[in-house]
Formats: structure tokens, sequence, C-alpha cells
């Protein structure tokens, strides 16, 4: 991008002022400028107290400053906009007071929540400032300066290299206010680097980060106020961007617009495909947020957002509701045509609501007070024990026998090894394991069986070096393929320190809609070796219609000294070190995959010996990947076909 910056291009263009001016008397922009006139900060009383030290502490405590910073912030967009609809210059004048006073007395933002202050009040600075510096405010060329000191100095100092390890929407608000940074310093450094991140951000960052292929989000497992929160600041970073001429909010197929769709059609009281137990907390209150998503992807784009629509009229009209004014515009000239919003249901891997199947009416049922343990080593060959609905707590490692299958219930039928034991929740019982099923249950590796309140906080105490070492299963063998015929379906691992599957010397390996994710620490032997699925020194392994999502360190899929293997219609994201890893390994075929977001490359195939061969990549979309979409660093006879590569580091293309 080497093209200058449009002015004003933050929020609003000068074209959005003239149709704010030509439309506040109409509705639904009388009701909602009215509404913004009413919030104390728009008063031509309002009276700045800036601070040299801002201070906020977790859950504001210490509170010194932030209340004052966030009500500037507020007053200073909205006298600047009130200026520019109505004329008056003394909304100018307490503007740009409200601006100056900041400016040269603040020096620092402090404690846990600084950056997530800077980040939620520097974007409405910015564009107050932008307001200002574009029209004839009075604004003067020294108090100008000094506020481009301030930005540069205090906020972008501050919030230069994001927060990844924080919840999404830290991020989505750093985005916002760079991008805006950016624009008002005329800097493409700073403006460029917000586009990355938006794109490709490390941990939590970034919209595939964010937002999950079914729309769930990463905070709706912890709270509908947060989720929407974030949501919000990814919109708004999206609309900085438009008016710069990238589009933010194509991204991974408009996955924006799929986000924003979920939360509504929760909020509006419907359940939603997700993933872990989503959260009821801040159901009641439906933000005033979705104006913005609404606006541009149904009318700029022509896309159906049933949900998003009303939520926009639920929003319109009530106290503090005013997004309206600044976002709403209904039909657009040289609007797109395009095809709808992706559906949120469906059936999601890993363990279901139910079983999938009907056991045989000679089953063994067991229920979690039982003996598991004992009831696997009379079972007899062929046999299947079923496990009912419940917690199991697993005094010891669950050692597996040869011909069995094991199924539970679904979601509700839990293994979880006591929470003081390190090692794996199960482990094969010979060397020669064959002829096994394991299906329609999880296997839950954290040291708590019941979901945590804030699931990220939970994530990052399960990463650090002196966790606990646990892993879900580990099958391993003496010699290649000596284990052979096992089969996983249905089966969700998750939240493991170690591998949350490893599979080590086996033939005839199936996994069928399991879902392996949140696994892979920095126990030792350390970082990027612990990951969702390992498979080696194997043969003929299937693997389709699964997930492996966000290991802390390692890869979603690590495929190592195998031949034949088959990875299908799986989705492979956000996990710190790679998608799918493939070493030294031949006769592998990789169709029809979804791998994104992930930090390193989407697909490696590497090298320790002898590489690779035999591969062929086909139809995989391997996108916003923080190196490559796929690096072959060694590997013979290699077939790449229409896989598409985008938003990746490295590449923007297909192969």
């Amino acid at each position: 991008m080497s093209q200058s910056f449009v002015h004003p291009g933050m929020l609003h263009t000068q074209q959005d002022f003239e149709f704010m001016k030509t439309h506040v008397h109409e509705e639904p922009w009388q009701t909602a400028f009215q509404t913004l006139c009413e919030q104390p900060f728009s008063s031509l009383d309002y009276e700045p107290d800036p601070h040299t030290h801002v201070i906020r502490g977790p859950y504001g405590k210490p509170s010194i400053g932030d209340k004052e910073l966030s009500s500037s912030a507020n007053a200073a967009y909205s006298h600047a906009l009130q200026w520019v609809i109505t004329g008056d210059k003394k909304h100018a004048e307490k503007a740009i007071e409200i601006l100056n006073a900041w400016s040269y007395v603040v020096w620092d933002f402090q404690l846990n929540d600084a950056k997530l202050l800077a980040a939620w009040t520097g974007d409405y600075f910015c564009n107050a400032a932008e307001i200002l510096r574009y029209t004839d405010s009075g604004w003067e060329e020294k108090d100008i300066t000094q506020f481009e000191r301030m930005t540069r100095t205090v906020y972008y100092a501050l919030l230069e290299n994001f927060f990844p390890e924080a919840n999404g929407n830290w991020d989505g608000a750093i985005i916002n206010t760079l991008l805006c940074m950016g624009i008002f310093c005329d800097d493409r450094v700073i403006f460029d680097r917000a586009i990355n991140h938006y794109l490709r951000g490390r941990g939590n960052g970034g919209i595939t980060k964010y937002v999950y292929p079914t729309g769930q989000c990463q905070e709706s497992t912890r709270d509908q106020s947060h989720t929407q929160l974030g949501l919000n600041e990814f919109a708004l970073a999206c609309q900085v961007a438009w008016h710069q001429g990238v589009d933010l909010y194509k991204t991974a197929d408009n996955r924006l617009a799929l986000g924003f769709e979920h939360a509504a059609q929760y909020m509006l009281g419907e359940d939603v495909p997700v993933y872990g137990t989503i959260s009821e907390q801040g159901r009641e209150r439906i933000w005033d947020i979705y104006e913005t998503a609404f606006q541009h992807f149904h009318y700029v784009k022509g896309l159906d957002m049933p949900y998003c629509k009303r939520a926009v009229e639920d929003t319109r009209g009530k106290e503090k509701s005013w997004l309206a004014l600044t976002m709403y515009r209904g039909e657009v000239e040289n609007s797109s045509t395009a095809s709808g919003v992706p559906k949120t249901g469906g059936q999601t891997p890993g363990a279901q609501t139910e079983p999938t199947v009907q056991p045989p009416n000679d089953a063994i049922t067991i229920s979690p007070d039982g003996d598991l343990q004992a009831a696997l080593d009379a079972c007899v060959d062929g046999g299947w024990i079923v496990l009912d609905k419940g917690l199991y707590t697993l005094p010891e490692t669950l050692k597996i026998p040869s011909n069995l299958t094991l199924s539970g219930q679904g979601l509700e039928t839990v293994l979880f090894l006591d929470p003081e034991k390190s090692g794996s929740a199960l482990a094969n019982k010979e060397d020669d394991l064959n002829n096994f099923t394991l299906r329609d249950l999880v296997i839950e590796g954290a040291v708590k069986s019941e979901p945590p309140r804030d699931p990220n906080s939970a994530r990052r105490t399960r990463s650090y070096a002196s966790a606990r070492s646990r892993s879900g299963i580990a099958f391993s063998a003496q010699r290649a393929k000596q284990m052979h015929d096992l089969h996983f379906e249905h089966v969700t691992v998750q939240n493991c320190t170690l591998d949350g599957v490893a599979v080590r010397g086996a033939q005839n390996v199936t996994l069928v809609a399991c879902d392996f994710s949140d696994s892979g620490s920095s126990v030792v032997p350390g970082p990027g070796l612990q990951h969702n699925l390992l498979i080696t020194r194997s043969d003929t392994v299937d693997i389709r219609d699964s997930r492996f999502d966000t290991s802390p360190w390692g890869s979603g899929v690590d495929i190592s000294h195998c031949d034949t293997v088959t990875l299908s219609n799986n989705e492979v994201a956000r996990n710190t070190l790679h998608g799918i890893r493939v070493t030294d390994s031949g006769g592998i075929h990789l169709v029809n995959n979804l791998v994104e977001g992930n930090d390193g490359h989407g697909i490696v195939f590497d090298k320790q010996m002898d590489g690779c061969e035999n591969v062929t990549v086909t139809n995989n979309i391997s996108r916003n990947n923080g190196k490559s979409g796929i690096q072959v660093q060694d590997a013979h006879e290699t077939t790449l076909e229409n896989n598409v590569l985008v938003d990746n580091e490295n590449d923007d293309e297909c192969a």
C-alpha cells in the first residue's frame, strides 16, 4: 500500500458528513442524533479532567483517571460530530478544549487494563481529531502537533505490539485504534501493522482467531457482553479500513458477517452451534453494535443478514442507541449482489448431545460409580461397553485391552483423570493393541472438569511450563505398525498439556468426526513438541470430518514417519505452531481441508532425514496463516492442485 490516505477518512468521510447533515431531521437519524445529544458528555457544559498518569487495575481497581479519560474521549467525538452536523462552532471549540487538555497532560497508562483503556479511547480521540483537522474548526497547528505527539508517544508506544494473550476484544480494539492513528499521523507503517494483525494476528488477535468457521466467537463461552464488544471493535476497524480502500470485511469469506449473525441469533433467543458451553451471561441485553455490519454486509454487499436485521430493529430508538446516525445509510449505489451468508446451523465434529449409534443388546453398561477398569479387563472379544452420562473420574490411567468398543452418551459422558495425577487418561494395555473402537464421549484434560468462567484465562494457565503434564490418549507400540485397527468416532479430547491424542506405531487407524482441540502446551519436553493430534511410525491412516484447533504451543496435526495417510474435510485452525505438519512420510493425501489462522505455516512438509514423497494436496483452503499457506521443504512426487491460498503472510495465490 503506497497510496496517500483519504482525509477525513476514519469512521466517516466527507460524504458521510453530508449525508448526516441532510438526513438528521428524518428517521431513524433524528432520534439517534437526539439520543447522542442527550448524553451527559454531549453537553457544552462538559469539563475535561485530564490526568498525567491514568491507572486502571483488574476489574477497575484501582481507578485513577480512567473514567475521566473514557468520558473525555466520548465527549470529544460527540462534540466533533455535533459540530459537523449542526455547524455550531461552540461544539468544535469544546472538542478542541478536550483534546488539548489531555494532549498536554497525559504521560502514560498503567496496570492491568492499560492497553484496553488506551484502545477504547484512542479511536474516539482520533476520530474527533480527524474531523476537527479537516474542517474549519479553528484548531491551531501547534495543538494538532501536540495531539500527534500524544498519539505517538503515549498511545502507540503502548499499543504497538498489541496484546494477543488477552481475550480477542482487546486486539480488536487495538486494531481499530491503530488504524485511526495511522491515518491521522499519515503513517503507513502504523496503518499496515494494524491491517496485518487483523488478517494474521497471533494468539487471540485477528479475525479468524476471533470468529470461528461456525460463526462462534472466541468469547462466546465467556459471556455475551464481551462477545458483542469484540465484534463491534472488529466491525469498526473494517469500516475505517474500507474508507482507505482496504476491504477487511471480505476476509475469510465474510467471516465477520457470520460472527454477527451467530451472536444476534443467540441474543434473540435461538440455539446456535457451539464448541464448549455457550454462556448465557449478558444474553438479556442486545448492544447497539449491529448497524455497522448490517449496513455493509446487507446494503453494500447484498448479503442476507436476517438476525442482524432483527437486532438492529431491537436496538434503534432505545436509551444510548445512536449508532444509526453514523452508520445507517440504507440502499447504496453500486451495491453487490452476493449470495447469502452461510448458515450457522449444522452438526459439529466431536461428541454430540446424543450418541450417534445404537449399541448391541448385549452391551455392558457402566455407571460413573462403577469399576470401569475391571469392566474393560473382563470384556470378552468383540464386546461393547457403554458408559452412562456422567463424570468418570479415573484414579489411574485407564488401560485399554484389545477387541472391544468403548462408547458413551455423547457430550455428557466425560472421562477425567484424577486432577492430582499426571499422565494420560487412556493408554494401551498391551503393545499390540488391536480392534479397538472409541466413540461418543469426551476426554477432559484440564485439572478441573467444569467449564471455566473465562476459557482464555484457563488456557493461559495450562500453557505454562509449570502446568501438570496430562494427555488424553497415549497409544504407544514398541515397533512400527504393531498396533492395528484403531477407530475413533465422535470423540472430543480437549485441554491437555501434552498431546491430546498420540498414536505411535499403528496400522489401519481411522478418525471420523472427532474434535481434538486446545491441547499441547509448553510443559517438558517443551513448546512445539505436543499437539492436538500426533501420529508417528504408522501406516494406513484415515482422518476425516474432524476438527484440530487452538493448540496453545503445538500444531493441529503432526504426522511423522508414516505411510499412506489421508486427511479430508477437516478444520485445522488457530494453532500456535502449524496447522498440519508432515515429516519424512509417504503416500500423503490432503483433500478438502480448511486450514486457517495458524501462527506458523498452514500446511508444511518437513524433512528430518529423508523428506516426504508421493504427496497430493488438492482442493484445500489455507488462509490467514502467519507464514505460508503451503510450505514444501523437501518432497518428491508432489502434486499441488486447486488449493486456495489467501491472506497468508508469504503467499496469496492458488496452488
